[in-house]
């Protein structure tokens, strides 16, 4: 392996495909410590919704970026990358294996790839203004402002990206310089990484959207009603308002609907949130694809994932 080199591990896919688990599990074995890379898992508070790995789920593991952040403060790409490379520098100083885990693409990309945002201040005034733009026009009115002038990056994201869409748009009007060019100039520089990516996903498309369906019902029962009343009551927090979980929520409480009725959209959106997932991922050929409903049980796949990963590490170091 390089020696100016970190190497990686991680584990990516959808949501309720089992990723917590198995880096959780691979950390074990490798002698790792897991680094979360998903956007909502970050901050405080929000642990229900974003089903943050409990304690039992760590099996004892450090974890890095969960619950680190709070809701109210906002969080760039740069930030997290920021974030992330700190804690990556830490546990591979202390001699262990950093396992990446989470289902966010943009952010998984732009650490692994080195994709240097432009560390570009926020203009307060700006960004309330185009937020209430979006609650007004709609995500879509602004996705075309936005491929007026930077057509690659809005191609990229849907109507549902509301943050990502108003930080291309802010980023450009304050240095008139668009995302995609931004990134273009950013990968003049190497990567620091060295990255065996695992990807899950089940060839059965159906047996994902019922562990979606599960998850969201053992939501319900372990008090995700009350949490996402408690963060949408809170003022200035634009964050949960952005988390599936809580904005399907929200006219249950505005009693616009049953409760049956809003957890049935939150399923929906869920599963239409792991389909732009899968959609992310496969567009990067680095990642192993495993898939559960190939094994008979989680140790048959753990043992296929360590294997890959064990292999990738001693071609890198022959």
């Amino acid at each position: 392996m390089t020696q100016d080199k970190i190497f990686l591990a991680a584990v990516v896919g959808p949501t309720a495909s089992g990723k917590s688990a198995l880096a959780a599990a691979l950390a074990q074995r490798l002698s790792g410590e897991v680094v979360s890379c998903d956007s909502m898992q970050i901050y405080k508070g929000m642990d229900i919704a974003t089903a943050k790995p409990t304690k039992e789920e760590m099996q004892g593991i450090p974890h890095h970026l969960i619950g680190v952040v709070d809701p109210s403060t906002p969080l760039s790409v740069f930030d997290y990358c920021d974030m992330a490379r700190r804690a990556i520098d830490e546990i591979t100083e202390r001699g262990a294996l950093p396992v990446l885990c989470g289902g966010t693409g943009l952010y998984y990309n732009s650490l692994v790839d080195n994709v240097v945002f432009p560390d570009v201040s926020g203009d307060a005034d700006m960004r309330r203004e185009l937020s209430e733009r979006i609650q007004t026009e709609g995500g879509a009115a602004l996705l075309d402002e936005l491929a007026s002038f930077d057509e690659e990056t809005a191609r990229k994201l849907n109507p549902g990206d509301s943050k990502r869409i108003i930080r291309a748009i802010e980023i450009y009007r304050l240095t008139g310089i668009t995302m995609s060019e931004h990134i273009r100039r950013s990968r003049l520089e190497p990567s620091p990484y060295i990255v065996c990516a695992i990807g899950l996903n089940y060839r059965d498309r159906q047996k994902l959207y019922d562990r979606i369906n599960l998850r969201v019902d053992i939501m319900a029962e372990n008090g995700l009603v009350s949490e996402a009343e408690d963060f949408l009551a809170m003022q200035d927090c634009a964050t949960s308002a952005q988390a599936i979980g809580y904005k399907e929520l929200k006219p249950y409480f505005d009693g616009e609907c049953t409760l049956d009725e809003a957890l049935s959209s939150l399923k929906q959106s869920t599963r239409r949130y792991a389909k732009r997932q899968l959609s992310w991922f496969s567009r990067d050929e680095r990642i192993v694809w495993l898939y559960p409903d190939d094994y008979d049980s989680f140790e048959e796949l753990l043992s296929a994932a360590e294997e890959k990963i064990k292999s990738y590490m001693k071609g890198r170091t022959q």
